[in-house]
Formats: structure tokens, sequence, C-alpha cells
């Protein structure tokens, strides 16, 4: 049962992860970034995800910093990004982002994108932070099959997340079966399709039944798939709607209703040609 905004998942080192948290992508750095950070973290969030290309670490970690939770009950996630991969290179990133978050570890630090050539060192470097202690996790973003494949082919760690874009319309079934058979938990970033899934009519009649939004009954569809999602927003009143979805839980029926809706459909990036 998912009841509580504290729900977690266990990854595959034992850590907990929040299934539900705050993504940060495009909120702006100062003002922005660390009101919204801290609503989040007021209405019970316990999970933040920023990335150095978002360029706005800094402003995540004042808030953390400013908010009466303590550190340690705050599950924070960052990312190399693509023009710093390499071993040293990653290394010097990894410092980077702590410093600008001003923390002293991280909870989850993933590879941003499959960058051809220099994934292996870059995953190398993982491996050496999280073998250190400076990070409790590590995982990659935007992997496909092909990519984890040949990550496997040489690195000592299994990654623990996976965090790709999955909504109603892009639901990729084959890469999501093949990371539970490898125990690599899935995280959908733009998990409400950029705001696209308040015009689905299936979801606004799943939610009719519930007297929830189409984006919460999004969110609750993929947290009961077993999917972390960190949807974004920096208004409270989204924060707060967000965070209420753990008072319905969603039939066989309507999951199926859902995940018949996928379409192969992507709103970002192409991970097989993105990075190259």
């Amino acid at each position: 049962m998912l009841e509580t905004l504290h729900e977690t998942t266990t990854l595959n080192n034992g850590v907990e992860m929040p299934m539900l948290g705050m993504g940060t992508y495009k909120a702006d750095q100062g003002g922005e970034v660390e009101q919204a950070v801290r609503w989040a973290l007021e209405l019970g969030y316990r999970s933040i995800d920023t990335a150095s290309a978002y360029e706005n670490e800094a402003g995540v970690g004042q808030a953390i910093r400013d908010s009466d939770v303590s550190r340690e009950d705050i599950f924070v996630t960052s990312k190399v990004w693509n023009d710093d991969q390499g071993y040293d290179e990653t290394l010097r990133a990894f410092d980077d982002s702590l410093q600008r978050l001003r923390l002293d570890y991280l909870d989850l630090y993933l590879v941003h994108w499959p960058v051809r050539g220099e994934v292996h060192d870059t995953w190398r470097a993982l491996e050496t932070i999280y073998n250190e202690g400076r990070v409790k996790s590590i995982g990659v973003s935007n992997f496909l099959q092909q990519h984890i494949t040949r990550l496997l082919d040489d690195a000592e760690i299994v990654p623990m997340v996976n965090q790709i874009e999955f909504h109603p319309h892009l639901q990729q079934p084959q890469l999501l079966d093949f990371c539970i058979q490898h125990e690599i938990q899935m995280e959908a970033w733009s998990p409400l399709m950029k705001g696209e899934v308040f015009d689905l009519s299936e979801l606004q009649r799943i939610g009719e039944k519930y007297s929830k939004s189409p984006g919460q009954v999004t969110l609750r569809w993929q947290m009961q798939r077993g999917i972390v999602t960190i949807p974004k927003s920096v208004q409270r009143e989204h924060l707060e709607s967000n965070s209420r979805v753990f008072d319905f839980e969603l039939t066989d029926d309507d999951i199926d209703a859902i995940n018949a809706l996928d379409q192969d459909r992507r709103t970002g990036p192409e991970p097989a040609t993105f990075a190259d």
C-alpha cells in the first residue's frame, strides 16, 4: 500500500528512496528554486532532484539548510552533465556539485546521459565515489537497455536507479522489465508529460471516480507500478496537489486503461542519439 508521502522503495543496496519527490528542472537559481524547495519540504516531501545542468544546485542546497527538516531525512539527487564525463572530470564535477549544494554527501548521483566513449570511465568514477562513502547510491539517467547492457559488461556495481522519461504516452515496457530483472529502480522524469496528461480524456474519466485530477491519477498510476516519480513544480498549490495521491488506490482495470495509452512518444530528447 502507498498511504503517505513518506512511502519509500528499497534500492538494490538497501537504501530507502522516497516514491514521490520534487523535480527542479528549469527552476531558476535563487529565489524561485529556494522557495519551491522550502514549500516542498514543509508539505512533507523528502526527495529533491537537481543536476549540475539545471544551474540551481546552490539554491537547492540553501533551501535544505534553511529547512527545519534534518539533512539525514532528505534524499538529495544530482547528476553529472555530458561535458563533465570521464573519470577525472566526473570526480571534479561531483566535488563541484557538493560545493554548490554545500552538502557533505549526496543520496543519489546519476550519469545524466549515456555519452558514447565516456560511459565506462564515468561509471568507474561513480563507483569510486560510492566506495568512498561520499554518495549513498549511484545510478544512470536516460539509459536504454543497450546502454545498461554495455555498462554492465565491466561494471563492478549495478546501477541502483535509472531515471527516464516515463508517462502515459511513453511507458517503455521492455526497458522496465529489463530494469526489474536487474533490480534497477525506475524513476520517471516528465511524469505529467509537460502538463499534457490533464487533456487526456481517459485520465479525466478515471479521475472523476476518485475526485482526483488527471495529474494525480498519473502519479498514483506510476507509483502503483513501482516507479519512483519526481514531478516538477515551483508553485505551492501544484506541489500540494501532487502530494495528495496517497488517499486513493487505482483498480487493476484503471491501471490497464492507462497502460493502454502508450504511444512510444517522447516529449524530450532521444537517448539513443542525444548524447553522441
